[in-house]
């Protein structure tokens, strides 16, 4: 129960960090220090670094269904744990979406939007206005690149000691890249818990914030663990 409890704090604290600076600083700048899209980006990434060293020795810190489908693709967890991992992701997830909801409702001028919360989408009216097949395909490859990421740098052969700062700035790069396009989920429990709040627009487009990045992350455990890891 320790490590399901940890991947629950891990994810509450992802999202309302990483939503949450979204919200309340604001893209637009519309918040009280107007942080933009590089803000947002580190919220994210220095959110992962930060759980990384508090909970990677517990849980591995995934905090992403995605990861955990990932490590389990490649063999490194059994299927009872991944269910508990991402049961208590997507809990996680939810609950940080109603604390940042009751949080931000208390702004004079707030209204939720059809994409409020912090939550991913796209189409016309969502940022960039990219189509689905762009949402798609920036999606599945960007969780790509993570979850590779992440089985390389807590492998045999990488530097487990820097592993926590080597997946945070991954994770910020992607955001860097993927805001504009879809809001950058590459994780299934970042996008629900908004999502579920929000209804609407936010809840009809979850699909793809759980096939991309799922695909994404099966395909990178596949290829680390037979093209990679095999003796």
């Amino acid at each position: 129960m320790k490590k399901y409890a940890a991947e629950f704090i891990g994810t509450f604290s992802l999202v309302l960090f990483g939503c949450g600076s979204a919200v309340i600083a604001g893209i637009s700048g519309s918040g009280p220090s107007g942080i933009g899209l590089l803000g947002i980006a580190v919220a994210f990434g220095f959110a992962v670094v930060a759980m990384a060293y508090a909970i990677g020795g517990i849980s591995g810190c995934h905090v992403n269904p995605a990861v955990t489908i990932g490590v389990l693709t490649a063999g490194k967890m059994s299927v009872k744990d991944a269910i508990g991992y991402i049961i208590a992701q997507c809990l996680g997830a939810i609950l940080a979406s109603a604390v940042l909801y009751l949080i931000v409702v208390g702004r004079p001028d707030f209204t939720l939007g059809e994409w409020g919360l912090g939550a991913n989408g796209w189409g016309e009216g969502y940022n960039g206005g990219y189509n689905v097949l762009s949402a798609f395909l920036i999606e599945m490859v960007m969780t790509f690149l993570f979850v590779f990421v992440i089985l390389g740098t807590t492998s045999k052969f990488g530097n487990t000691a820097m592993a926590g700062l080597a997946i945070g700035v991954t994770l910020m790069l992607i955001h860097l890249v993927t805001i504009p396009v879809t809001g950058t989920s590459v994780n299934p429990a970042r996008s629900l818990g908004p999502a579920i709040l929000v209804g609407g627009k936010a809840l009809s487009q979850l699909w793809l914030f759980f096939v991309a990045p799922v695909i994404g992350a099966i395909v990178a455990a596949l290829l680390w663990k037979f093209g990679f890891e095999k003796e």
